[in-house]
């Protein structure tokens, strides 16, 4: 017990050591000390960080989406954007527990995509890519050494997000008219590609972290080209 506890100490000591980063949204750097930590490698901690920053651009991406297709949050009775985000990601606060970690992450996307789907297209497609995402953490949202994470997981999930990308800019109505709007030109001739950046972090976010667990785990990644147009999700 003595040494555990001077072990504590010593781990606040540290905490302690540095300036915390305070950030825009009005978060902190600073992380509460339990005995769980004890528990966590920095790989652990990284991994952490890293899928935290995942969902965190998925919900961009949504609320990006949402604000570009202002009818299809509508769809679900929601009253403002804010509103339906916050039911797309208040799950992951409870992952555990959560019903959402049993969808259909595939068809749910796909749904996103079928023309004669009458659902809220962008609840379909950012759940989907939620679930799929989760999926490849295991659908953990703490990391410990003794959990194992597949690396091929992470990788084929950067792989099937960049064919939902490829499909958000290419799926169309009979009519020739996408059925999201995403990436496009101002009125004055200006293109924005924002969502083009945002998917991009996230695509080099996953495959950075798959590299990571791949050199903790020493499970090779099995590489392959994917052809986004073959619409073809890899397994998780």
């Amino acid at each position: 017990m003595k040494t555990v506890l001077t072990l504590l100490i010593c781990l606040s000591l540290a905490a302690c050591a540095g300036n915390p980063i305070q950030r825009k949204d009005g978060t902190s750097s600073v992380r509460p000390m339990s005995v769980a930590g004890i528990a966590k490698s920095d790989v652990d901690d990284v991994t952490e960080v890293a899928q935290r920053e995942t969902i965190a651009s998925l919900k961009r991406l949504t609320e990006k989406l949402y604000k570009r297709n202002p009818a299809e949050f509508q769809k679900n009775g929601a009253a403002k954007i804010e509103a339906a985000v916050t039911q797309i990601f208040d799950p992951v606060n409870h992952w555990h527990l959560s019903s959402r970690r049993n969808l259909d992450w595939q068809a749910s996307i796909n749904n996103a995509f079928t023309e004669g789907f009458a659902g809220d297209r962008i609840e379909s497609l950012m759940s989907g890519l939620l679930t799929m995402v989760m999926a490849t953490y295991n659908h953990k949202t703490e990391m410990y050494i003794l959990d194992s994470l597949d690396p091929q997981k992470l990788y084929n999930g950067a792989r099937n997000i960049e064919i939902a990308v490829w499909r958000l800019s290419n799926a169309k109505k009979a009519n020739g008219e996408l059925l999201l709007l995403s990436n496009g030109v101002d009125p004055n001739g200006v293109s924005n590609l924002s969502f083009e950046r945002e998917f991009g972090k996230l695509i080099a976010g996953q495959d950075l972290i798959a590299r990571i667990i791949e050199d903790k785990t020493n499970r090779a990644i099995r590489f392959s080209v994917v052809n986004a147009a073959s619409l073809v999700f890899l397994p998780i």
